[in-house]
């Protein structure tokens, strides 16, 4: 019996039009161009503005180019995953009205949250279902509104992050491409270092919470920096090692966006060629669960059908991990 495979058969994206740059953020708080792009490799970021307007409006706008694209009727698809930190809301799923807005009708749809690992544990989860053989068409949705959670008079976190969504439609292969192998892990211990304290059911949102600005994202940046630097490193070593692969066997790697010189360290260690290293940061910023799809999307054209790419994350809470996989078309 042939082995059912999980492949990336398209992609699409959506960043807002609003830019943030390096020299907007200088009459805002205290710090300059020079300093942002030599510490993070950050240009600009983009904004999400429009009252209403959260994660799944970005969510849906890169869904509904992915379907374009695909040429894709969405009542094909069964089930719709949306990867994120920020949530429409509460209580309510976020996937669920994505899938109903872009026509998803026959689709079930949950929310999967691991911070900026969220995508990269999102595409072992859409994998699962395909290689199960129940499913046949998974839409992975990766969108975070990091402008809802970020308090723009602190300099060591509003030059960071950006808001953006990238999509990825699992489908079975049988020709051994797609997702070939899967390192993923956590420590909880991390989740002082890197979140946002009140909102959730610990501390609700009061009126103290907001004058004490508790409500947005507060980091550690140093402790996230050496973790994160270790850590994306290790696990992408531990996959090349178990896959027996060479440097020069990896067509690309594709880490998250959180940091260039993070990006650049997890390339360091696993001797990678810098032109094979992703790189969008400089465009967008650290887009949380969004970074590897825009990645992907961005980077489309170039990839070609059995090209190996290695995908590394690390996130709040701590969570962390990497992936083999397949590309699996020609654009």
């Amino acid at each position: 019996m042939t082995k059912i495979t999980a492949a990336i058969t398209a992609v699409g994206k959506y960043v807002p039009e609003d830019v943030l740059s390096n020299k907007m953020l200088e009459e805002m708080v205290d710090t300059n161009d020079e300093w942002i792009t030599s510490r993070t490799g950050i240009k600009e970021r983009r904004i999400l503005k429009g009252e209403g307007k959260g994660t799944s409006y970005m969510a849906i706008k890169a869904a509904q180019e992915l379907i374009y694209k695909k040429k894709l009727d969405p009542k094909k698809i069964e089930l719709v995953i949306v990867a994120t930190a920020t949530p429409d809301m509460q209580a309510a799923a976020t996937a669920a009205y994505v899938a109903t807005k872009i026509g998803a009708i026959n689709a079930f749809g949950f929310d999967l949250e691991a911070a900026c690992s969220s995508f990269l544990y999102g595409m072992s989860v859409a994998s699962k279902y395909i290689e199960s053989g129940k499913y046949k068409k998974v839409l992975l949705i990766g969108a975070d509104k990091c402008s809802s959670m970020i308090d723009y008079t602190d300099r060591a976190t509003c030059i960071i992050f950006g808001d953006g969504a990238g999509a990825a439609l699992f489908e079975p292969n049988e020709d051994g491409l797609g997702l070939q192998d899967e390192y993923l892990r956590s420590d909880g211990a991390g989740r002082e270092f890197l979140r946002v304290k009140a909102g959730g059911s610990c501390f609700p949102i009061t009126k103290e919470v907001i004058d004490n600005r508790e409500n947005f994202v507060f980091q550690d940046g140093k402790t996230v920096f050496k973790n994160a630097v270790f850590n994306m490193a290790d696990v992408a070593v531990k996959i090349l090692e178990r896959n027996n692969l060479t440097k020069e066997s990896i067509d690309w790697l594709a880490a998250h966006q959180a940091n260039k010189r993070i990006i650049e360290a997890t390339a360091n260690r696993i001797e990678v060629d810098k032109s094979k290293v992703m790189m969008n940061i400089q465009k967008y910023g650290n887009t949380t669960s969004a970074t590897l799809p825009l990645l992907l999307a961005d980077y489309e054209n170039q990839l070609k059908k059995g090209d190996k790419i290695i995908f590394a994350a690390f996130g709040g809470g701590f969570t962390w991990g990497s992936i083999y996989l397949k590309w699996a078309y020609n654009s």
